[in-house]
């Protein structure tokens, strides 16, 4: 809930499609596209783009960009613009690098030796400033202030061994892919293919979808049925609405080449000798929807066993236990699974009030949470209430929720936050605030119950974070006969933990 408030958001989300068979298509490639990104506008609301091709010539790539939401930037007039197209790949943009506004929107295109590329990136890279300074002391110059311009830019370096007359795409690939370790999934089309990247930590998600007919997605033959297309997204929450199955994960380090006749692994970039993956842990706590699925297992899933894990670490004496509407609510149903208690909802959502901070005077802020939520009294007057809350970040979103309760007849009010303290800043794509700004980091901390009002406050550990996330990855590798090859693709498991124990996957640059 808190999170939501303060704007705590990921980056930004990526989306590509390519029919498969003969072309042209009948696939309708940039609806595939808008409809794939509406999926994943929980991932960046300031501005989305979609480039198209023919896929017969680097030339012609259709581009339509805008600030704002998904249906507001393409509607039926700007998508005639994306046609006739057989593949594409679309953006949806929250900046945490580079300024919100048209000219740093996504997908970039750039000209190189070989015809045009289209990029578009999810993530932040650590090591930009230096980067920077290195395109430009190429006689690179940069209209942008997007990290994902600069990936671009060194896509379109010539590596010393490339022949004129033939790209060498995985040689590029791999040459951004050593000149910057970590943070970004990426797609780049190029002529009639998209290539699907993952950083060699894994930081940011990225899979595959298999395109199927409309009639076979609920069929018991569906893995014979006809591959219409192929799929790659941010999330796997966007493949039902748009009929596509899941298919398989990108692997941390994979470059994955995808063509109207294939899926095929080029190469798998290694991490360092012996460190672990480092997949960003607070995809699972808040940012995906909770149907998606990452590394085997539903973010649902995940953020039940969360609840669960609370409440073996912080049980309390209680009547119920509820949430704040509504990214808590899984965890929230393993806590009161777990404890034995019922589960009842205390607040219902007023769907249609802006954020809280946009309001016009004192007399309406004050309001802010009763305008935002009716209190479901009957449920609560007389009761000792527990509320899991995803996170309390700085603590002035979750007092007023207390002081509503409170004020509606809840006898006790016990706070239990389904993940730990965030104490640091984010370089890796996620926008948190300053150090001095966090709760965890403040002097309130150490009487966190008292400051907001609450009867008692205990957050996960890390420790049961991480094993609630690990726990089933663990147990099917483990039960997979082979391991080894996991093992040897994917390497060591491992999560970034980086804003809640200071211990960064990578060396950060400035």
């Amino acid at each position: 809930m808190e999170l939501e408030e303060l704007g705590i958001r990921e980056e930004c989300g990526v989306f590509g499609c390519i029919a498969a068979g003969v072309w042209p298509t009948e696939l309708d490639v940039p609806h595939v596209i808008t409809l794939g990104l509406v999926g994943l506008q929980h991932r960046g609301q300031e501005s989305a783009g979609i480039v198209t091709s023919d896929g017969e010539s680097s030339q012609a790539f259709k581009v339509h960009k805008g600030m704002g939401l998904i249906n507001h930037v393409f509607n039926a007039d700007s998508l005639k613009k994306l046609y006739v197209s057989n593949l594409g790949i679309g953006h949806t943009r929250y900046s945490t690098s580079g300024i919100s506004e048209l000219q740093n929107c996504q997908p970039f295109v750039v000209e190189t030796l070989h015809g045009k590329i289209a990029v578009a990136h999810n993530g932040e890279l650590t090591n930009a400033v230096r980067l920077r300074r290195k395109l430009m002391r190429h006689g690179v110059g940069l209209s942008t202030s997007s990290d994902s311009e600069l990936i671009t830019q060194l896509l379109a370096f010539t590596p010393p061994l490339e022949n004129d007359d033939t790209a060498d795409w995985v040689a590029r690939i791999k040459n951004l892919m050593n000149e910057t370790p970590t943070s970004y999934s990426l797609l780049i089309m190029h002529k009639d293919i998209i290539y699907a990247v993952r950083d060699p930590y894994g930081n940011r998600p990225l899979c595959i979808g298999r395109l199927i007919p409309v009639g076979d997605m609920n069929g018991k033959g569906k893995d014979n049925s006809e591959t219409e297309g192929w799929v790659v997204s941010s999330e796997s929450c966007s493949f039902l609405s748009i009929g596509a199955e899941y298919y398989r994960e990108v692997l941390p380090g994979e470059i994955v080449k995808i063509s109207r006749y294939e899926v095929q692994t080029l190469d798998v970039v290694p991490r360092p000798e012996g460190d672990p993956s480092a997949f960003c842990i607070f995809e699972y706590v808040y940012f995906a929807r909770p149907d998606s699925i990452f590394e085997g297992q539903m973010v649902y899933s995940v953020r039940k066993r969360c609840g669960q894990q609370l409440a073996i670490e912080a049980p309390v004496e209680a009547d119920l236990v509820s949430t704040v509407p509504e990214s808590a609510t899984p965890a929230a149903l393993g806590y009161a699974q777990k404890c034995g208690l019922p589960y009842v909802e205390v607040l219902c959502k007023n769907r249609y009030v802006g954020r809280t901070f946009i309001q016009p005077n004192m007399r309406l802020r004050q309001l802010g949470v009763a305008k935002k939520f009716g209190v479901l009294s009957d449920n609560f007057k007389g009761k000792r209430v527990v509320i899991i809350d995803d996170s309390i970040v700085r603590g002035n979103t979750i007092s007023p929720i207390i002081k509503l309760l409170r004020e509606s007849g809840a006898k006790e009010v016990h706070i239990r936050v389904a993940s730990p303290p965030i104490k640091f800043p984010c370089y890796m794509g996620i926008n948190i605030p300053t150090k001095e700004e966090l709760i965890a980091n403040r002097p309130e901390f150490h009487d966190l119950a008292n400051y907001i009002g609450a009867d008692s406050v205990v957050y996960l550990s890390v420790e049961g974070l991480v094993s609630s996330v690990q726990e089933s990855i663990k147990a099917r590798q483990e039960s997979e006969n082979n391991l080894k090859m996991q093992k040897s693709r994917a390497g060591k498991i491992g999560h970034c933990t980086a804003c809640l124990t200071g211990e960064y996957p990578v060396e950060l640059e400035w």
